[in-house]
């Protein structure tokens, strides 16, 4: 899925198109990890959701967790009842979601990709996920999350 206005813009219409709006904010600092998005959005690290990206039998898996938390990547595998999940290489996630490491969003990406929420997210009213690149995320309620994305919920740490 190519798009002239980049991954930024793909991310905007898949917002839109999923009738959740355009809520994306660019900060020329960049915001390229989860303590530097909470710190330019004043909001508490818990309620920013990164996009971490996980290959599994050569698949993508894509996680939406936390950014105050670590993924246990055995723990989900177990609930999965799955072999080993493997962080991905950059390569990998460029390749699948179209979007560089740091910046990846839930959404916009070349095909769909199996995503899982993690369960700890929903204790917060607004959520806020990578939009694409390095210095752009979007905000966005739980339930919205979960509906747009198609994911599994569960717990991931």
């Amino acid at each position: 899925m190519e798009y002239d206005g980049g991954p930024v813009a793909l991310v905007r219409s898949a917002l839109v198109t999923a009738g959740v709006g355009d809520t994306v904010r660019t900060f020329a600092a960049g915001v390229p990890t989860a303590a530097a998005a909470a710190a330019a959005l004043e909001c508490e690290l818990a309620a920013i959701t990164n996009s971490l990206v996980f290959e599994l039998s050569g698949d993508p898996l894509l996680i939406l967790a936390s950014g105050a938390a670590r993924v246990d990547t055995a723990l989900v595998a177990a609930q999965l009842g799955t072999g080993k999940i493997r962080r991905a290489s950059p390569d990998f996630v460029l390749e699948h979601t179209g979007q560089e490491v740091g910046g990846v969003a839930p959404v916009g990406h070349p095909k769909k990709i199996r995503t899982l929420l993690d369960e700890s997210l929903q204790v917060h009213g607004l959520l806020w996920a990578g939009a694409g690149d390095h210095k752009s995320m979007f905000s966005i309620t739980y339930r919205e999350l979960l509906r747009i994305t198609g994911a599994q919920e569960l717990q991931v740490r």
